[in-house]
């Protein structure tokens, strides 16, 4: 089904899964997963979808600079309940990349492999989102500042219309195609942006 072409020029995540490797799924346990990936989880693009993404490949790669991330092999921790805002939405993108899940995930196989008890929420943490390698103990905070990428100022009205069954075709797609602009530039003009995508080692 067509969808935006920047979703295709969103680098991808790539990681290491041993459970993977384990049963044969991937070659060598390498797999990738693209923000369309996200997005078809999610059922949407949007900034929320978007951030959690880029927060997750950023902090990934902060925790492993000389490695491919292990799925499996990450603990994340939410300073919200599951059910504020969008946490939940976000929490559902960064355990798909991460593997990590509170209690309905893959029990394991002789002790191996076990991703239950690797989400958690209401941590008391000074970001929204903690990745806390297990191997190593190493951390770090993390945070999307959406708003630092504001919208088109004719989208709220645009929205507005849509929302009530008022608005044309072509002020329907207008809407549309802002909405999209918003995220292509939070991802590809803003995805080293430091004052947009915080993330910080914990020491």
């Amino acid at each position: 089904m067509p969808y935006p072409a920047f979703f295709d020029l969103v680098p991808r995540v790539r990681m290491h899964d041993p459970l993977a490797e384990f049963l044969g799924a991937f070659e060598g346990g390498i797999v990738e997963y693209a923000y369309i990936d996200a997005v078809r989880l999610a059922g949407h693009s949007c900034p929320t979808v978007a951030g959690a993404y880029w927060l997750t490949r950023q902090s990934l790669a902060a925790l492993y600079p000389d490695a491919l991330p292990e799925r499996g092999g990450v603990h994340v921790s939410f300073r919200d309940s599951q059910v504020a805002g969008v946490t939940g939405v976000i929490a559902n993108v960064v355990a798909l990349l991460t593997g990590a899940t509170v209690d309905s995930g893959f029990k394991g196989l002789a002790g191996r492999f076990d991703r239950r008890k690797l989400l958690a929420f209401d941590a008391g943490q000074p970001l929204e989102i903690r990745f806390t390698r297990i191997d190593t103990g190493a951390a770090v905070d993390a945070a999307a500042a959406m708003r630092q990428v504001p919208a088109d100022p004719r989208m709220p009205l645009l929205m507005q219309r849509c929302l009530a069954g008022e608005a044309t075709l072509d002020e329907a797609g207008e809407f549309r195609q802002l909405w999209q602009e918003r995220v292509r530039r939070a991802l590809l003009e803003h995805g080293d942006d430091p004052e947009v995508f915080v993330v910080r080692p914990v020491v």
